[in-house]
């Protein structure tokens, strides 16, 4: 079986190339601008096999895998679509979706902890957040979330480390009440 680096490259002299790797990539693809603009996802999708296609000839294999050269084209569409709506995205809601997530949700009664996580996410900064969503939902490796957002891998490790801290720091139970004793009083 052919390489995803084999294919994109022959993909350049054999249009029939290309194939596979949409097979391969389509739904997760699909599910990472599912999660982020549940709306439009498809046709967003079908603009990402359109320009990773026009643009499978500057793929360099020194900057990463295949994999993450197409999640670098599907944020770059992700952008272009928020900045045509003229909106930032929301990310974890705002929008209905079919992803499977909001069944998880319900299962594990999220509900009420749901609006924290979403202003969690949205106070982190923006490439932190990325890169957590990346490494989150994406299943990407930090190093691989680092080259979609164009960032050097050490880098992307110490901001997801700090999105993490902030994530689990907002989502951490508060502390009980300590109670004082009087002095003199029993123990």
């Amino acid at each position: 079986m052919a390489t995803d680096d084999d294919l994109l490259i022959r993909s350049v002299t054999d249009a029939e190339a290309f194939e596979p790797l949409v097979t391969r990539h389509s739904a997760a693809l699909h599910g990472y601008l599912a999660r982020r603009a549940p709306d439009a996802a498809d046709d967003l999708l079908a603009e990402v096999w359109l320009r990773s296609y026009a643009g499978r000839a500057g793929y360099d294999p020194a900057r990463g895998t295949v994999r993450t050269w197409l999640f670098g084209v599907a944020r770059n569409v992700l952008a272009a679509h928020w900045r045509h709506r003229g909106r930032a995205p929301h990310p974890g809601g705002g929008e209905e979706s079919s992803d499977p997530w909001h069944a998880v949700d319900q299962r594990l009664d999220a509900a009420a902890v749901a609006p924290l996580i979403r202003r969690t996410l949205a106070e982190l900064p923006s490439v932190e957040r990325e890169l957590l969503l990346l490494v989150a939902w994406e299943q990407l490796t930090p190093t691989e979330a680092a080259a979609v957002v164009g960032i050097p891998a050490g880098t992307a490790r110490s901001r997801l480390h700090r999105a993490r801290s902030r994530l689990r720091t907002a989502l951490a139970p508060p502390e009980p009440p300590r109670t004082l004793r009087m002095a003199g009083g029993p123990a």
